[in-house]
């Protein structure tokens, strides 16, 4: 089960809500994807995540394949009803094809040279990081292990494309990505040719050219002339160089579908990330960033506002982030941001954060994701009611 319905777009800006019924609930958009790559966002329970506002989540298909592995995903399936019942999860949940886990693999190389992944037109050859088993990794398994995961909404095999590739490497992976797009319609259209409909899983394809015009307009008239449920803008540069981001998004606007959601892949590193991209178009988007920099000790702070009547993050700090380790938070105390109503702002100050963190408390993980996530979330639902006025 899966339907898409643009709801409204606010005048003058290209920004809109929707919204997206799947097998597990309905969720608006534009939406943040906090994502629990081994089937857990780190230090957090599933009631946190549903205290701060969470509607979907993002699961790896890369690091599920390689643990628990295919054997216990198969028992997991059947036991333990999916990935939602084994992580006790019951809302929607979007799992990545693995794509970009084995192109990193191919960028990193062995101690003689060799690149611990090799990438071929039928798949990608690589070696488990965690035992050196061989392995190949295929869009037709790809499929089949997100199958097994039960996400749903699923996203083709790909083959990413870095930020400072040269044109040559990025056209032979625009064409790769597109013959594996054929293959993930196929073999997802077969496992779900027996399934009921609310347990149909909806597969996204994803968009690359790196940081070529002419590339990225191939592949977006190439992907979305595919029968996907949505749309996706992949590739290292998506999220990483936010001004290449947008300006890729200004390309391809025009080849995509307007009843289609949009994702902007590994996109969020900041609040004004998402901001950036709702305004560009985009409805769905994700990043490991806002937990990550929470367990560092980078956390946001901040508000939105507007100028010209565009939305935009303001904040006492550069991008809108402090560093809690900073002494002169020793004695503050005052909560992280005074905006902000999550658990942690509401019941703790900077100086306790602070001394979490320098005693490497288990706690200040917690409390500090818990409150980079609200943030993210807090903004989310900001932009959508300023699309809806």
């Amino acid at each position: 089960m899966f339907n898409y319905k643009l709801l409204k777009t606010k005048k003058g800006t290209f920004a809109h809500t929707g919204k997206i019924t799947t097998n597990h609930g309905v969720f608006k958009t534009p939406i943040f994807m906090p994502p629990g790559t081994q089937a857990t966002v780190k230090s957090l329970t599933p009631e946190d995540l549903k205290e701060i506002g969470v509607e979907i989540l993002l699961v790896n298909t890369y690091h599920l394949f390689l643990r628990p592995g295919l054997k216990n995903l198969q028992i997991i399936n059947k036991k333990a009803g999916d990935i939602h019942g084994f992580m006790d999860w019951p809302k929607p949940i979007l799992s990545d094809s693995g794509g970009f886990q084995v192109w990193s693999l191919s960028q990193k190389k062995f101690q003689g040279g060799q690149p611990l992944a090799k990438i071929t037109e039928e798949g990608v050859n690589f070696k488990s990081p965690l035992n050196g088993e061989k392995c190949f990794f295929t869009p037709e398994l790809s499929i089949q292990t997100q199958h097994l995961i039960g996400s749903d909404i699923i996203m083709a095999f790909d083959e990413c494309t870095p930020d400072n590739g040269d044109h040559k490497y990025a056209l032979e992976a625009v064409e790769r990505t597109t013959a594996w797009a054929k293959r993930c319609i196929e073999e997802n259209n077969k496992l779900n040719k027996n399934k009921e409909s609310k347990k149909k899983l909806a597969l996204f394809g994803i968009i690359q050219g790196s940081t070529f015009k002419d590339l990225r307009i191939k592949s977006a008239q190439e992907i979305t002339a595919l029968p996907f449920d949505g749309i996706a803008l992949g590739g290292e540069t998506i999220g990483y160089n936010m001004e290449k981001s947008k300006e890729i998004f200004d390309w391809v606007r025009n080849y995509l579908p307007k009843n289609k959601p949009i994702y902007m892949m590994g996109l969020g590193a900041k609040p004004q990330d998402v901001i950036d991209a709702v305004l560009s178009g985009a409805d769905m988007f994700d990043c490991v960033s806002p937990a990550r920099l929470a367990r560092h000790g980078i956390l946001f702070e901040g508000n939105i506002k507007y100028k010209k009547g565009l939305p935009y993050w303001d904040s006492r700090f550069k991008d809108g982030k402090l560093n809690i380790m900073n002494s002169g938070f020793t004695n503050d105390f005052t909560p992280i941001d005074k905006n902000c109503h999550c658990y942690a702002c509401t019941h703790f100050t900077k100086s306790y954060l602070r001394h979490l963190l320098i005693n490497k408390e288990l706690l200040y993980s917690r409390l500090a994701t818990i409150h980079n996530l609200s943030v993210m979330l807090d903004t989310i639902h900001v932009l959508r009611n300023w699309i809806e006025k």
